[in-house]
C-alpha cells in the first residue's frame, strides 16, 4: 500500500483532482450503494483511489513508520463498517481523512499512555531551555534527515515531538491523551527539542 514517493498530503480539499470523484456526484452515490451491498469491485475501487493519499497522510503523523500500514488498514476497515454514514455531499477523500484523524488520535492516546513519559535526562545534560526549533521542524518535516534524527531519540521524545509538530496536537491535547499534566509535557517537549537540535547539528 506504500506509494513510491512519500509526500505530505494534509490538504483536505481537492476531490476534483481524482477522476470521477466529484462531491455529490452520481459516481460517488453509485459506489456508496455498491459498497453497502458489499460489492467487491466497488470496495477495491475505493481502496485503489485513496490508499496512497491515506498512507501519506498517516505516514507524516506517526512516530513509528512500521505502524503506518496497520493504521491504513484500520482506516479502510472502519470506513467500510461506517459507510452507511457517508454522505455524497462531501468528498470520499475528505471523509476518509476524517476517519484517519480519529485513528491517529486513538493511536497516540494508546501510545503515550503506554510509554513511561519520564524525562530521561542525565546529570550532564544542559538545563531544559527551549530552543527555537519549531520553524525548523515545520520547514523540514518532509526531510528524511528529520526522521533519521528522530529514530535516534528515546521513544518518549520521538512520540511527543511527532505528536506535537507533525500531527499538530496542542500541549493540552497531548497532556490529555497521555494522562500527564501540561507542565510535564512542556518539560518533556523542551528536553526533546533540545536533544533533537543537538543531534541534528551533530549529524
Amino acid at each position: 500500500m506504500k506509494p513510491g514517493s512519500v509526500q505530505d498530503d494534509s490538504r483536505q480539499t481537492g476531490a476534483a483532482d481524482l477522476p470521477g470523484m466529484v462531491p455529490g456526484g452520481a459516481a460517488d452515490a453509485a459506489r456508496r450503494d455498491a459498497i453497502l451491498d458489499r460489492d467487491r469491485k466497488a470496495i477495491a475501487e475505493l481502496v485503489t483511489l485513496h490508499a496512497d493519499t491515506i498512507y501519506r497522510f498517516i505516514y507524516h503523523r506517526l512516530d513509528r513508520p512500521e505502524s503506518v500500514d496497520d493504521l491504513v488498514q484500520e482506516v479502510f476497515l472502519a470506513a467500510l463498517k461506517a459507510f452507511a454514514g457517508y454522505r455524497v455531499e462531501s468528498s470520499p477523500r475528505t471523509w476518509l481523512i476524517g476517519i484517519a484523524r480519529h485513528k491517529i488520535a486513538d493511536y497516540y492516546r494508546e501510545r503515550l499512555r503506554s510509554l513511561v513519559l519520564e524525562d530521561p535526562a542525565t546529570a550532564g545534560d544542559e538545563p531544559a531551555a527551549e530552543p527555537r526549533l519549531d520553524e525548523s521542524l515545520d520547514r523540514r518535516k518532509l526531510d528524511e534527515k528529520a526522521r533519521a534524527v528522530l529514530s535516534t531519540l528515546p521513544e518518549a521524545y520521538r512520540a511527543v515531538l511527532v505528536c506535537r509538530y507533525w500531527d499538530q496536537r496542542s500541549v493540552g491535547e497531548i497532556a490529555e491523551m497521555s494522562g500527564k499534566t501540561e507542565k510535564a509535557i512542556e518539560r518533556l517537549l523542551a528536553r526533546a527539542r533540545q536533544q533533537f537540535k543537538r543531534r541534528w547539528t551533530d549529524g
